[in-house]
């Protein structure tokens, strides 16, 4: 395939913050992924190799934060030769690829949801997209639709499933005055939790407990955007404990 305009559009939610979301690659040089790296969107792309080499033709784009927060969000990519309009999320960015060619010259299969492995380093070193996709467009053709109802040929289709399952974890949300309030364990030489927690804010209380018969206490808070551990016990000489990270 050698286009001189593209138009790819889809929709996707994930928890995970990496991923191949589609992949194609050509004889020439030419190559174009869309990638989470760090839960943030990366557009790479290569429209050919000069006298230069490819490297004078690699161009990035990093756009977006936080989308592995397992809600959907929608990508367009419109190319035009050189000329780029990346959106997410009706938030549009425009940019000029590097190098001097106009052709986006594919000569093998482009892969969504990850990358077929080719030997080269990039290859191995990437993870493929865990969580969901729909309406999957690339220049007019519904690619899930066709999937689904096995129209693509050929086609190599691993292990995918035409259903989104949701996760089974129940979010809280915390205003600056709200806590819960839940009953310790009294007898229990064992204390033992674990959470994940997302914020804007650098500095806030998230979990505080009192051991029993006054033996101390225990903290945990975000001090300046790091989490703090503060362990008090009453009984010993050394009677602090703090841990940040």
């Amino acid at each position: 395939m050698k286009t001189l305009k593209d138009v790819i559009s889809l929709k996707f939610k994930t928890s995970e913050s990496e991923g191949v979301i589609f992949h194609g690659e050509g004889q020439q040089g030419d190559y174009i992924t869309l990638e989470l790296k760090k839960a943030k969107l990366v557009l790479n792309l290569n429209l050919g190799i000069n006298q230069l080499g490819s490297i004078f033709g690699h161009t990035s784009v990093t756009t977006g934060s936080l989308l592995d927060d397992h809600h959907w969000h929608s990508i367009i990519i419109e190319r035009h030769g050189r000329n780029i309009n990346l959106t997410l999320d009706r938030h549009m960015q425009h940019f000029r690829t590097n190098g001097e060619f106009d052709y986006l010259d594919l000569d093998y299969e482009i892969t969504f949801g990850g990358m077929p492995f080719s030997g080269k380093p990039s290859s191995n070193s990437r993870k493929n997209f865990k969580g969901c996709m729909e309406s999957i467009n690339y220049n007019g053709n519904n690619i899930t639709d066709l999937a689904k109802r096995k129209k693509l040929e050929p086609s190599n289709v691993g292990n995918l499933s035409f259903s989104c399952v949701e996760p089974h974890t129940v979010p809280v949300f915390f205003n600056a005055t709200s806590y819960l309030e839940v009953p310790g364990r009294p007898s229990q030489d064992l204390f033992s939790v674990s959470f994940l927690f997302r914020t804007w804010n650098p500095n806030g209380l998230l979990l505080f407990s009192h051991f029993a018969d006054d033996l101390g206490n225990v903290e945990i808070d975000i001090n300046e955007g790091k989490v703090s551990v503060h362990i008090n016990v009453s009984q010993v000489k050394k009677n602090r404990i703090d841990i940040s990270s």
